[in-house]
């Protein structure tokens, strides 16, 4: 139920990010296109890549949440860092390269763009501004509410904050590249701007894809869960030893416990399956986000045995 209210969460405020996004990056075209300013130009790529992400996070918390069958046994909770992968690469290729090329071109321009068109421009980011920094607002708010549980780790939830962080900054860059281009009428000052802005973008992008492929690959769970899981299963007195513990996070609030146990001696076979069945269950009810839970529990002679 948890798990469903924080999706509603950031759905909404996925939902405001996109909406915001669509306004800007039309906006912004117009803009760049009327100007002739590559630095809006590069913020009217930057934004269309945004949009784009926002859909593939959308995505994402649909289809993350899908029970488990036959095919997929552990879930399809690794769903959203597929789709946060995606959105990283669209912030590379879009947003970036995009930005890039705006910024080499720029510098072979030898052009004087009118004051008029320079003066819509930087009233189209300003506005950018205002509503750029409104999605940033509402994606921090949330994330502060949910410190310390799962949803803060929620990969959608971290993009939206990342990619508004980013627009905001990049809208500041455009516009002092701008206005120092109307000051000095040098346009290697709008053409720094957009190179900012891709050297922005092609961080945000690396920063997100590496979050997203290290939980794609599997990573382990949280420190805390495992160390309380190895004091758990240490301190029964059935265990004589935890050979090994191995985790891996499945999903945001779904994770993978297998351990490897030796058991105390004296504990015959019909003992063994009580402890595991009991065990199992502790573990579940103490850390409920481990929804698999595996033993193998070795080193158990009868009483009486050599």
């Amino acid at each position: 139920m948890n798990g469903s209210k924080s999706d509603h969460r950031t759905r909404t405020t996925v939902l405001v990010a996109l909406a915001a996004n669509l306004v800007i990056a039309v906006a912004k075209g117009v803009g760049g296109f009327l100007s002739g300013s590559p630095a809006l130009l590069s913020e009217a790529a930057h934004s269309v890549a945004d949009s784009v992400n926002e859909v593939f996070l959308l995505a994402a918390l649909r289809r993350s949440r899908r029970p488990a069958d036959a095919r997929h046994p552990f879930g399809y909770g690794k769903e959203r860092y597929f789709w946060s992968l995606l959105a990283a690469v669209g912030i590379f290729v879009v947003g970036g390269c995009f930005s890039f090329f705006q910024g080499f071109e720029a510098l072979s321009r030898d052009e004087h763009e009118s004051p008029e068109g320079y003066t819509v421009g930087l009233v189209v980011l300003g506005v950018a501004f205002l509503a750029e920094g409104g999605s940033l607002v509402r994606a921090l708010m949330q994330l502060r509410a949910e410190r310390g549980s799962g949803a803060a780790r929620d990969p959608a939830l971290r993009t939206v904050v990342a990619e508004d962080s980013t627009a905001v900054l990049g809208v500041l860059l455009a516009m002092a590249g701008m206005v120092l281009h109307l000051v000095t009428g040098d346009v290697v000052w709008e053409a720094s701007a957009s190179l900012g802005i891709g050297l922005l973008l092609v961080y945000v992008a690396f920063r997100l894809g590496k979050d997203a492929r290290d939980r794609l690959i599997g990573e382990s769970a949280d420190p805390e869960l495992r160390h309380g899981v190895q004091r758990f299963l240490t301190s029964q007195p059935e265990i004589d030893n935890v050979a090994a513990l191995f985790t891996m996070g499945l999903g945001l609030d779904s994770v993978l416990v297998a351990a490897r146990v030796d058991l105390a001696p004296g504990i015959d076979s019909e003992e063994v399956e009580q402890v595991s069945v009991r065990l199992k269950g502790s573990i579940a009810r103490s850390w409920p986000e481990a929804e698999h839970v595996f033993l193998d529990i070795t080193n158990a002679p009868p009483r009486g045995g050599a």
